[in-house]
C-alpha cells in the first residue's frame, strides 16, 4: 500500500469520524434518557443512543465504498450481505433502545440479522488446527456461525455497563484488525473493521472517562454484531486467510466474562436472560474498584490480546496454541482479583 494510498484511508476515516460524532452530538439534544436503577452502573439520568453515530458512520462509509470504491475483488453478494445484516441489526436495537423489548425478542431479530449474514456465504468453512491438519466442517459451519454471531453479540452488549468499557475494546480490536488484515491482502476486513474504528473513534469522547451519553442498544449490539462478522470474514475472504480464532483472542476479556458469567449463574439455578449485575466488571466496581480502572484493564486486556494475535500470525505449529492459550491466564488472575475484593469488602450475592 503506497503512503498516498494511507493518507486517503486516514482522511476518509477522519471524516466518518466527524459524522460520527455529529450524530452523538444529536442524540444528546435528542436525550433519549437513560434513568438509573438497582442494575445499573450510572446514579443520574443520562442520554443513550450515542452508538447511533457509530452505525452511521459505519453504514455510509460501506455505501460510499460500494458506489465509488474499487471493489471489483469481492463478490456482490458478501457485500450486500454485510450491508443488509447490519441494517438490521442497527434498527432493531434503536428500537429496543425508544421501547426496552423483552430479551427473547431482540434475540429472535439477532437470529434474524445472523441467518442474512449466513445466507449470503458468511460462515466458517475448512479450518486447520496445528498437528491435527485440516478439519472439514461442513454442514456443521453455518450453526457454529450462527451460535459465534449470537454469542458475540450479546456479550459485546452484556459488557456495555461501564463508561468507554466496550467500545474501547471494541476500538482496540478493530484498529489491531486494520493493521492484521492490511498486511496480510484482506481488503474487505481491512475497510469495514477501519470504518467500525472511525465510527467509535467520534463516539468515544463523549462516553469516556465522563459520560455525557451512552452507547446505548443500538452500539452495542451493533458493534457486537460486526465484529463478529469480521471474525468470520478474516478466517476466509479475499484468499488472506488469517485465522478465526483472532477476534476470540482479541475479545477474550469480554468472552471470558460473558461466558463464566453465563456459566456461574447457571450452575446457582438463575435465569441467565434475566438483567443483573453479576458480571465480573460489576462486582469489580461495587467492590469498589473505579470504574475508569476496570475499563482500563479491559483496554489491556484487549492489547494484550492483540499482541498474542501478531506473534499468532508469524509462529507456525504448536506455538500458535501456545498464543492462543497464553490469552486464558490474565483472565484467571482477574477472577481471582474479583472474588478477593469482593470477600474482602462484603459483597454478598453477586446476582
Amino acid at each position: 500500500m503506497t503512503p498516498l494510498a494511507i493518507l486517503r484511508h486516514m482522511a476518509f476515516g477522519v471524516g466518518l469520524a466527524i459524522l460520527s460524532a455529529i450524530v452523538v452530538r444529536a442524540m444528546i439534544a435528542l436525550r433519549v434518557m437513560d434513568t438509573p436503577e438497582a442494575r445499573k452502573a450510572h446514579d443520574r439520568p443520562t442520554p443513550k443512543g450515542g452508538g447511533a453515530g457509530i452505525v452511521v458512520a459505519f453504514l455510509v462509509g460501506l455505501l460510499l465504498l460500494y458506489r465509488f470504491g474499487e471493489f471489483a475483488r469481492l463478490a456482490n453478494e458478501y457485500f450486500l450481505g454485510v450491508i443488509a445484516a447490519s441494517i438490521a441489526i442497527a434498527v432493531v436495537a434503536f428500537l429496543d433502545d425508544l421501547y426496552d423489548w423483552p430479551f427473547t425478542v431482540k434475540l429472535g431479530i439477532q437470529a434474524l440479522a445472523a441467518l442474512v449474514a449466513v445466507g449470503t456465504g458468511i460462515y466458517i468453512h475448512d479450518y486447520r488446527i496445528p498437528y491435527v491438519g485440516p478439519v472439514y466442517v461442513g454442514w456443521i459451519g453455518p450453526p457454529i456461525t450462527l451460535a459465534w454471531l449470537l454469542f458475540t453479540t450479546n456479550a459485546v452488549n452484556f459488557i456495555d455497563g461501564l463508561n468507554g468499557l466496550a467500545s474501547g475494546v471494541t476500538l482496540i480490536a478493530c484498529g489491531f484488525l486494520v493493521y492484521f488484515s492490511a498486511g496480510y491482502g484482506s481488503w474487505f476486513c481491512y475497510a469495514a473493521s477501519g470504518m467500525l474504528a472511525a465510527g467509535l473513534l467520534g463516539f468515544l469522547p463523549f462516553n469516556f472517562p465522563r459520560a455525557r451519553i451512552f452507547m446505548g442498544d443500538v452500539g452495542s449490539q451493533f458493534c457486537g454484531f460486526m465484529i463478529a462478522v469480521l471474525g468470520v470474514v478474516a478466517s476466509r475472504f479475499d484468499g488472506a486467510s488469517l485465522s478465526f480464532l483472532l477476534v476470540p483472542m482479541l475479545l477474550s476479556g469480554v468472552l471470558f466474562d460473558v461466558a463464566f458469567t453465563l456459566a456461574r449463574r447457571a450452575l446457582e439455578g438463575e435465569r441467565v436472560t434475566q438483567a443483573h449485575r453479576g458480571h465480573l466488571y460489576q462486582v469489580a466496581q461495587r467492590s469498589g474498584v473505579p470504574a475508569v480502572a476496570v475499563t482500563l484493564i479491559h483496554w489491556g486486556f484487549a492489547v494484550f490480546g492483540g499482541l498474542c494475535c501478531f506473534v499468532f500470525l508469524r509462529v507456525s505449529g504448536g506455538w500458535k496454541l501456545v498464543m492462543l492459550a497464553m490469552t486464558v491466564p490474565p483472565q484467571v488472575v482477574w477472577l481471582g482479583f474479583v472474588v478477593w475484593i469482593a470477600r474482602r469488602t462484603g459483597i454478598g450475592r453477586w446476582g
